[in-house]
């Protein structure tokens, strides 16, 4: 690897050459079972056609104009996020940072224009993952991403996740919103309760407080529902979507209810490269897919048909502790280091991708077939015996 990128990533040493479908493959032409997706990015797998496609004829056409201008692909992708969602406006970026970052501002403005400008702080939970910016590190709080960018961004009050007693003694006069994710991905994949998640709307509704859902990483199908927050029955006031949004090319959103969104007016917030032809086109493709006749069904039974042979692995296993997830956003722990069985796993051509808490995270191509996920389990069964001796 070139000395001149900069080592802000611990790279393992290996390059792709190539990728199809499930799989992705070197120069050699050695092949790995991709169940990490990067990082819930490629829902559609590798060189989809219908994305290739659409690649190749907007490529052919227009690739960037400014938001100056009328972009007819950003339209059309705004109304059909909004059509298959609660939102009523949408705003969009490059990446799942800037989509928390707008959140974050648009609730901020929100409560400036309803004439409460001190109402500017927000909750957020523990073991939380919201980005890498000054604001999103605040926002998780977690000390090894703040170490020495200190000193943090202020107006953010952090609670126990799922612990709603802690929420409501988190809330002051200065409170604006409450930010989580529905699944905690590099938290460990943790899933709110239905529960929690409608007793925060009620709280919400009771203090005047916006609901913020980040669905970077479990939003566009990755649980079975085209958003993660349908499960709970209820609706947040933002949301914020990423990585699968592109299937792989950089895009972001921010989608809000009409009378949150309209909050942002020519001056208050931009991005240069946010909702251009060419990103928006192949979300508009991505869209096409997943709401297609029987995607979501069929992503809710490779999850369960995934989740029923990793807990019969689990069940024979002294490493793993726990399988949890919803859909197919999986997550192992285990009682022996998560870095060292993915190394393993990766050993065996299977690609995998830690997170919190010793636990590793299974995010697969929402396309991946059964064939694929006994192949997967079947890598993970063996390497899992492997450490049990």
């Amino acid at each position: 690897m070139s000395s001149n990128v900069m080592t802000n990533y611990g790279r393992i040493d290996i390059s792709f050459d190539k990728g199809i479908g499930s799989y992705l493959y070197t120069k050699d032409g050695s092949r790995y079972l991709d169940f990490a997706s990067g990082i819930a990015v490629t829902c559609l797998g590798h060189s989809h056609p219908s994305l290739l496609a659409a690649i190749k004829t907007q490529s052919e056409k227009l690739w960037h104009v400014s938001n100056l201008y009328n972009i007819d692909s950003q339209s059309r992708l705004a109304e059909r996020l909004c059509k298959n969602s609660f939102a009523e406006r949408v705003f969009f970026c490059n990446s799942g940072a800037e989509a928390v970052e707008a959140a974050l501002k648009l609730s901020r403005i929100y409560h400036d224009n309803s004439g409460n400008p001190d109402r500017w702080r927000v909750i957020s939970f523990n073991n939380a993952f919201h980005g890498r910016t000054f604001a999103t590190i605040a926002a998780a709080g977690q000390p090894k991403h703040l170490k020495g960018f200190e000193p943090k961004v202020r107006g953010f009050d952090h609670v126990e996740f799922g612990n709603i007693d802690a929420v409501k003694s988190a809330i002051t006069n200065e409170t604006a919103a409450v930010l989580v994710e529905p699944v905690q991905g590099e938290g460990g994949i943790h899933v709110a309760s239905k529960s929690f998640l409608q007793d925060l709307r009620e709280i919400c509704n009771k203090h005047g407080l916006l609901l913020i859902f980040d669905e970077v990483q479990c939003g566009m199908g990755r649980t079975g529902r085209m958003w993660a927050y349908e499960w709970s029955e209820i609706n947040p006031d933002i949301i914020t979507v990423a990585k699968a949004l592109g299937g792989g090319f950089p895009i972001g959103a921010c989608m809000a209810t009409e009378e949150v969104g309209s909050a942002f007016i020519p001056g208050t917030h931009g991005s240069t490269f946010g909702g251009n032809p060419m990103a928006t086109t192949i979300a508009n493709a991505v869209l096409d897919e997943i709401q297609s006749v029987g995607f979501l069904e069929n992503v809710v039974a490779k999850g369960e048909y995934l989740t029923e042979k990793l807990e019969l692995i689990c069940k024979n296993s002294s490493v793993i502790e726990e399988v949890r997830g919803k859909g197919l956003m999986i997550g192992l722990q285990f009682s022996v280091p998560s870095l060292d069985v993915m190394a393993a796993l990766r050993n065996k051509k299977l690609l995998t991708v830690i997170a919190e808490g010793n636990t590793l995270r299974l995010l697969p191509p929402l396309t991946v077939d059964r064939a694929e996920i006994d192949e997967a389990c079947e890598a993970i069964e063996v390497t899992t015996k492997e450490f049990d001796t």
